[in-house]
């Protein structure tokens, strides 16, 4: 492993970190889900069509990314606060992905990305940092809640057609 490498994303960068995201949410989330429900994700989220490339061309919303030797590994995406019956206060900035390949976990990169989003919520003068995750994924509440962000609702995400339970976190700015 060699220095990562952060900058924001562009255009360009989106078959590569498409990839990636998809990548990473298989391994991450993959085995939860059954393979039609998958299949309905995937589609809905990724590739030509898919939210994530979407979001990409929307100046709403900004990505960071970490690269491994020019390779992404890594990325984070943020925008405005936009949660069904949003605990929020108006004007609270989102971390909608924050994504690390397995190989590069417990390595510093997710905490980067962290710090970004953090800045980038500060810089906009966002009264809160607000996100979901999954209620299954024990690493990454922990990773948040080390950040000091707190439980405060939750949230239905839809895989497919399988709902399951987020929690919706915040960390007051």
């Amino acid at each position: 492993m060699t220095a990562i490498a952060y900058a924001d994303a562009v255009a360009a960068d989106g078959p590569e970190l498409d990839a990636m995201a998809r990548e990473s949410w298989i391994a991450t989330f993959g085995e939860a889900s059954s393979a039609a429900d998958l299949a309905l994700y995937m589609a809905e989220a990724y590739g030509p069509g898919g939210r994530l490339l979407r979001d990409l061309g929307d100046p709403a919303y900004r990505f960071r990314l970490a690269r491994d030797e020019g390779r992404v590994m890594g990325y984070a995406k943020i925008g405005p606060a936009s949660l069904p019956d949003d605990p929020a206060p108006a004007n609270s900035v989102q971390l909608y992905q924050l994504y690390v390949l397995p190989p590069w976990q417990g390595a510093g990169v997710a905490a980067a990305l962290m710090q970004w989003f953090l800045d980038a919520a500060r810089s906009a003068a966002a009264p809160a940092a607000v996100l979901t995750v999954w209620e299954n994924n024990s690493r990454a509440l922990a990773f948040y809640r080390r950040h000091g962000f707190r439980e405060v609702g939750e949230y239905t995400f839809m895989t497919g057609n399988q709902a399951d339970r987020d929690l919706v976190l915040r960390l007051d700015l």
